[in-house]
């Protein structure tokens, strides 16, 4: 059955650009096809189809004429898309700057020292980090909270007090990570920042040896040979004898000794890192706790551990010269990109894929023996080149999806004699 139509048309449609729905309304007395729907002699056809046009006008002659009009969801979508990737990439350069600014700045501050002549205590910088860094959580949990102190507190007052068991379980990540931080500005005191930057890339080693035996987690080939590669990388830098000026500075035998020192302490901080890191993965999984939380539940014991700390290590210095003896503006500095050193990774974590961090931290080794060469007067010869290399594509390499191998289907032939 046919439909007889008017001139008078008139056209309405969504603004959505992916797919709308048109609604055409024909003003008149005909009779319609059964599948058309009529109110008050209106007749109305729903069609959805790919548009990307708007309301459309039309002329006195009768003749409809269509507008384009860009859709108010589109602006949104690309708006937050360009939001999204602002963010995204200048997370991942804040991340590349803090990983080259912390070295590099920490080094140049166990290398210089005060006015007065004093080495600031690294164990009185630790536990200024370990504080600053708890009192930055506790504001991002009062920001989340729309700025209610209230809020603030019956979330603390619940997650800390009034379950003790969680935070015991934290002790032990807590422990590792303060002794993990002392020990770095160990390593930072005898070791160039190139060397140290490019050695303690094995925590990427001890962190899969760690999920392995802790998390049953299986590893491809392809992994393993990367973290060979990783490992030779490594031992070809820190053998090749590199250094800058500041490590030459009391003779041959000191070098050396210093050098051991150094190496000693990455070792173990990168030994502390996996631990720590895949012992503090193991608790979260499975829970509904938000990471500001538990890192305000780590944080608390972190500050007591690290108080103690200085009392054991250095009680007769502060004793004698005081607490924040040697802390410069510089020193200052260090302590709150180390503790900002957090909310980055957040973020880069929530914005940023693997790539991107892959990225960042081959360019950071990079960036810092170059930076190296002018501000500390390092000089890399051909083995600490070739093991940097090394440990540049290690991580790129280790970092590859695996490609998941499909079974493929075998359909039975049917044969007919």
């Amino acid at each position: 059955m046919s439909t007889k139509l008017n001139d008078v048309e008139t056209i309405d449609s969504n603004d959505d650009d992916d797919g709308s729905t048109v609604l055409i309304t024909h003003e008149n007395n005909s009779t319609s096809t059964p599948s058309a729907k009529s109110d008050g002699g209106h007749q109305t056809h729903a069609i959805r189809r790919r548009t990307d046009s708007a309301p459309a006008a039309m002329t006195t002659d009768g003749k409809v004429i269509r507008k384009k009009k860009k859709g108010s969801r589109g602006k949104t979508t690309r708006s937050e898309d360009d939001t999204n990737a602002l963010i995204k990439y200048g997370s991942l350069v804040l991340l590349v700057a803090q990983m080259v600014g912390l070295v590099l700045l920490m080094r140049y501050s166990r290398t210089v020292e005060s006015a007065d002549g004093e080495m600031y205590l690294a164990s009185t910088a630790v536990f200024v980090m370990e504080a600053m860094k708890f009192v930055i959580c506790n504001a991002v949990i009062l920001y989340q909270a729309d700025g209610s102190v209230v809020a603030l507190g019956e979330q603390l007052y619940f997650h800390v007090f009034q379950t003790p068991f969680e935070v015991v379980k934290l002790f032990v990540p807590s422990l590792l990570y303060t002794v993990q931080n002392n020990l770095l500005y160990l390593a930072l005191t005898n070791l160039d920042a190139a060397t140290y930057q490019v050695c303690y890339q094995l925590k990427i080693l001890t962190t899969a040896l760690f999920s392995a035996v802790m998390l049953n987690r299986k590893f491809s080939a392809k992994k393993w040979f990367a973290l060979v590669m990783l490992t030779v990388g490594v031992a070809l830098a820190q053998k090749s004898g590199s250094g800058d000026s500041h490590t030459n500075r009391h003779g041959a035998e000191a070098e050396e000794q210093n050098r051991f020192v150094g190496l000693v302490a990455v070792l173990c901080a990168a030994c502390t890192s996996g631990f720590s890191g895949v012992y503090f993965e193991k608790i979260l999984k499975g829970s509904s706790v938000t990471l500001w939380i538990r890192n305000i539940q780590m944080g608390l014991p972190s500050v007591l551990i690290a108080l103690t700390g200085i009392y054991v290590k250095d009680s007769a210095t502060i004793a004698a010269k005081g607490m924040m003896v040697g802390f410069t503006p510089l020193v200052w500095t260090v302590i709150f990109i180390q503790a900002a050193g957090g909310l980055i990774v957040a973020v880069v974590v929530k914005y940023a894929d693997s790539v991107l961090k892959v990225f960042a931290a081959s360019f950071s080794i990079v960036a810092s023996c170059i930076v190296s060469v002018f501000l500390f007067d390092f000089r890399p010869n051909l083995s600490f080149c070739f093991g940097t290399v090394l440990v540049c594509l290690s991580i790129v390499l280790y970092s590859r999806p695996d490609k998941i191998r499909r079974k493929r289907r075998i359909l039975p032939v049917n044969r007919s004699g």
